[in-house]
């Protein structure tokens, strides 16, 4: 089962493109550039941070703003051995974890405005996918986080595990649970048992 089925993979033009914008941004702090590479990126970067949030708004926000203000000061060191998209989920994922350190899980409930804010969230199509968001938020994070790397954002188990500091083996474990826990919510399975919850 695989949700939303978005790749990572950029086309080779996407690829020079953002070379070039990254190339005119570090020549001479080229704000347009700078803006292109934001608005080329920065949508999928807050879903994923709003997913990972457990759709909350402000947290997925300001999150993407940490993750930018990272990313401007440290494109003189990307090497381009990874997709840029790649690279920027990474400062995404590690704004998320520091801040998750600092100030432990928020466990307070998906406000409905930020699932309306998702996209397709109308109709009955967008009353399945409000279904697929709340099983999606209320899974264990590790579960969540590789589910979301995998399945919505089409990374590897090798690219989530250098994400992640796990091994290929932990993330198809983790997201063969965590599949398999997403499937019982979404029929209506009682909720998670002590081994389910401990990923």
């Amino acid at each position: 089962m695989t949700i939303g089925a978005a790749s990572t993979g950029a086309s080779p033009a996407d690829e020079a493109s953002d070379r070039e914008l990254v190339a005119d941004f570090l020549s001479g702090r080229d704000e347009a550039a700078f803006r292109r590479l934001y608005a080329a990126h920065a949508p999928r970067l807050f879903l994923f941070l709003l997913r990972l949030s457990g759709g909350r708004r402000a947290e997925a926000e300001e999150l993407l703003q940490e993750t930018w203000i990272r990313a401007a000061e440290r494109l003189g060191s990307f090497r381009w051995e990874s997709k840029l998209a790649t690279w920027l989920h990474g400062i995404a994922w590690n704004a998320r974890r520091e801040a998750f350190r600092a100030r432990g899980p928020i466990e307070a409930p998906l406000p409905e405005e930020s699932m309306a804010a998702l996209p397709g969230s109308s109709g009955s199509a967008g009353e399945a996918r409000l279904d697929l968001e709340r099983a999606l938020r209320d899974l264990p994070g590790g579960y969540r986080e590789v589910l979301l790397l995998h399945d919505v954002e089409g990374y590897t188990h090798e690219e989530i595990g250098i994400l992640l500091g796990i091994s290929p083996g932990t993330s198809k474990s983790q997201l063969s649970r965590g599949r398999a826990v997403l499937r019982r919510r979404l029929s209506g399975s009682a909720g998670l048992t002590g081994k389910e919850a401990a990923p």
